[in-house]
């Protein structure tokens, strides 16, 4: 397959069991940049023996560290995938063939589609999952990174070019994997919210549960992949309720915000 001017970058930490699959479902890209926030497994050697050159960098946030990873790029046109994502076959040979018109074009970034693998199966309804559209491919001279600490955005000026080709995402591989994103999630939100000064409004908990939970469950579609599905939804709903509960805390508590971090990150959870 040729490759074509444009870098992989892939943030990690401890992705030693992910990691290869990500990189040599690109290899169209003529580099691949591993951003490290200080793995204690395999992660920097698998990823060098696979084609990547390893950058560390200290944790900075999601947003941050994404915008720091772009500058080490040393191709303008850049590709992200998180180490637990991937491409088929198939569709890395098609976004392949497309890929060229976009690299010439004036488009800012261009849009793909995320397909998701959950509880060891993929998701047939559930929008989020089945086909959700994400801007992951982008000129760093139009497009930039939100500073968010968690649930960054890609933003930018200009024209965003759709592509009818799909990556794979194999979601938590547990319910305990999950369970374990959430505090670290809800800990980095929780923070950007403390930072404005943001009401804690912890009186609209059961109301965000409610609401979030119909959500998923119709609006979504979850309901339509059965048990799988229920569950997606109560945890998105729980998730939503837990960020009010700790910010509430943490406003209440102000020590909490520090003896978190400390638990936190004695678990390898934040860093």
């Amino acid at each position: 397959m040729p490759t074509l001017p444009l870098t992989l970058l892939v943030i990690t930490h401890n992705e030693a069991a992910n990691i290869a699959r990500c990189l040599d479902s690109v290899p169209f890209a003529a580099e691949k940049v591993v951003l490290d926030s200080g793995s204690d497994d395999d992660t920097a050697a698998i990823a060098q023996a696979h084609g990547a050159r390893v950058v560390h960098q200290d944790w900075l946030g999601f947003g941050a560290q994404r915008n720091f990873a772009t500058t080490q790029a040393s191709h303008d046109w850049i590709l992200v995938l998180d180490a637990d994502e991937y491409f088929g076959p198939e569709d890395a040979m098609h976004l392949t063939r497309l890929l060229p018109g976009v690299l010439a074009g004036d488009a800012a970034v261009a849009v793909l589609r995320r397909r998701t693998l959950y509880m060891g199966a993929p998701m047939r309804w559930y929008r989020p999952m089945v086909g959700e559209r994400m801007a992951r491919l982008y000129h760093r001279g139009r497009a930039r990174w939100s500073d968010a600490r968690v649930h960054e955005s890609l933003r930018w000026d200009g024209r965003a070019e759709s592509l009818d080709v799909a990556f794979e995402h194999l979601h938590n591989p547990t319910l305990p994997h999950k369970q374990l994103k959430v505090l670290r999630y809800a800990e980095l939100k929780c923070r950007d919210w403390l930072e404005r000064g943001r009401p804690p409004r912890v009186w609209m908990a059961p109301l965000v549960y409610v609401a979030s939970f119909a959500k998923e469950a119709l609006l979504r579609l979850a309901l339509l992949d059965g048990w799988r599905g229920l569950v997606v939804a109560h945890t998105a709903a729980a998730y939503a309720v837990y960020k009010r509960i700790r910010y509430y805390e943490m406003v209440r508590n102000p020590e909490s915000v520090e003896q978190a971090r400390a638990v936190l990150l004695r678990h390898g959870l934040d860093r």
